[in-house]
């Protein structure tokens, strides 16, 4: 696998900074149970790169000494960049990183849901996001629209098209990940856009692995019990070739 380039800053460019502040947030449990369940799922998808940035609850700001910017991502992912250095930064400066992110999603709440599609939405379009996406996991009630996604064209956001299956799931791809952003009854999913398959939940892949390695044990046990029966045997043959 190629690693993309390190963009600035490295991380102990940020040893005598000091972090920016910790935006203020409306307390929302469901919104808050779907950013982790996002985090997790896209943590694990891209495990393998230590060039990938995957966060979201801090500032994002052309500027960090420009307190009059106020947006705070719920999930920001970014490429080519050092992540602990933004993240000990407890924020994502744009100056400083040396870009803006590729891709933030906002989740719907009873307090924020309205800005997510307006006044969030021309903000990350001027940061130069280039794709934003939005997920209301009531169907509708606090977004404009249970999922959508945008992508910046000439520094203004086209809507990508979002495509509903006979079930019900609603799905939009994200060129920037090369996934499908799903929302599925209510619960945000990621799909492989060759396979189909659902990228699995830390819970789920947990449970693969363990059956996984169950697995592998019954087959050890197995084999050990063939290899103690072919020498009971060959004992047995030696006993009575020796007769």
């Amino acid at each position: 696998m190629t690693t993309k380039k390190v963009l600035r800053p490295q991380i102990e460019e940020y040893a005598h900074l000091e972090p920016l502040p910790d935006p203020p947030k409306e307390p929302d449990m469901q919104q808050r149970l779907s950013t982790m369940a996002i985090d997790k799922v896209l943590g694990l998808h891209f495990a393998r790169r230590d060039d990938v940035l995957i966060c979201g609850d801090g500032y994002l700001r052309r500027e960090a000494g420009n307190e009059s910017e106020q947006l705070a991502p719920d999930c920001v992912v970014t490429f080519g960049v050092n992540p602990d250095g933004i993240v000990a930064r407890n924020g994502y400066v744009i100056s400083e990183v040396g870009k803006p992110p590729d891709f933030v999603l906002e989740v719907a709440s009873r307090s924020t849901g309205r800005r997510d599609y307006t006044v969030k939405r021309d903000g990350y379009a001027a940061y130069g996001v280039q794709e934003y996406w939005r997920f209301d996991r009531s169907g509708g009630r606090f977004h404009d629209a249970p999922l959508a996604g945008d992508t910046l064209a000439d520094g203004i956001y086209e809507r990508l098209p979002i495509h509903r299956e006979p079930d019900g799931l609603l799905w939009g791809y994200s060129a920037v990940l090369d996934l499908e952003i799903c929302w599925d009854r209510g619960e945000p999913r990621f799909r492989d856009h060759y396979t189909k398959q659902f990228l699995p939940t830390p819970e789920e892949e947990r449970d693969r692995r363990e059956a996984a390695e169950s697995e592998r044990d019954a087959a050890e046990s197995r084999a050990d019990a063939a290899e103690a029966e072919v020498a009971r045997l060959r004992e047995q043959l030696r006993r009575l070739t020796d007769q």
